[in-house]
């Protein structure tokens, strides 16, 4: 199984990449840029080059995860550099050799109009992928708001999928405190969970597992991720039952854990491997 965590490009990416295999990860994330900004940016090509290189080399998987101000609803004014940095993202990703970057599903933006906030979404997807034809991919990520949110069920997940004028350009990625929050799995329903991803066809497009456990109860609709053992409302059984599920014996699992709780990434990744690396 692949396990690994969230990494700094402060030392450029073929430096995350090795900082990946120190801790003996099997995958990572990373942010392609400065993450507050959604400014485009002039990229180190070589650096990029060199760190595909060498995560082919090493058996390596890694995604990149859009900024902060990234949003599929975004103002108006907002649009335009929401799409170019989309389209930086995705270009420098693809270079590093990454399966696609993380985006964040969208937000409502009229109470009065439920569709908007999708019509938006798709309309904006359609905007960047137009302009993409290179293998990497957007993985739409699941939201932790409280059921009913836009962003919390399978259903939606996969409608804005086909919807969108590109689909093969769209896979999944499945976050597990986003899942509890909003109570799409609440650590009993796995069952329910794996029938409904089966029939909608979710797990052929879910392409890496952001490994998370969560500060507050299933439902409460709250985004704080809380280390993997010990810590949070997710038990090491339910984790277990969830690790072991056929759908996700071959994706990556990927720590968005704190780093500054009482737990450094390299030492959760090493328990992570220890307990479920075989």
């Amino acid at each position: 199984m692949l396990f690994g965590c969230h990494l700094s490009i402060r030392e450029g990416y073929l430096g995350a990449a090795k900082a990946a295999q120190r801790m003996n990860a099997s995958a990572y994330q990373y942010f392609p840029k400065n993450p507050r900004s959604l400014t485009v940016k002039n990229f180190n090509q070589e650096d990029a080059e060199f760190c595909r290189d060498f995560c082919e080399e090493h058996g390596i998987f890694s995604i990149a995860h859009t900024l902060y101000p990234t949003s599929l609803t975004p103002q108006p004014e907002k649009q335009d550099p929401t799409i170019k940095s989309l389209l930086n993202d995705l270009e420098i990703a693809n270079v590093c050799g990454s399966a696609g970057v993380v985006v964040h599903f969208g937000s409502p933006i009229r109470s009065s109009d439920p569709l908007a906030g999708y019509q938006l979404m798709i309309k904006i997807l359609n905007k960047v992928l137009c302009q993409w034809d290179e293998p990497c991919l957007i993985l739409l990520e699941n939201t932790a708001g409280q059921p009913g949110s836009m962003g919390t069920t399978i259903e939606e997940l996969v409608q804005v999928r086909s919807l969108c004028d590109y689909p093969d350009k769209i896979g999944f990625c499945l976050d597990t405190c986003h899942a509890f929050a909003s109570d799409l799995w609440n650590g009993d329903n796995l069952e329910d969970f794996l029938q409904k991803g089966e029939e909608l066809n979710y797990f052929e497009h879910l392409k890496a597992i952001h490994f998370n456990n969560s500060k507050y109860p299933a439902g409460s609709g709250k985004d704080r991720h809380a280390n993997i053992f010990n810590t949070g409302h997710i038990t090491e059984e339910q984790f277990d039952e969830f690790v072991k599920a056929e759908p996700f014996k071959k994706l990556p699992f990927i720590l968005e854990t704190p780093s500054d709780e009482g737990i450094k990434h390299a030492d959760e990744v090493a328990l992570l491997i220890k307990k479920w690396g075989k």
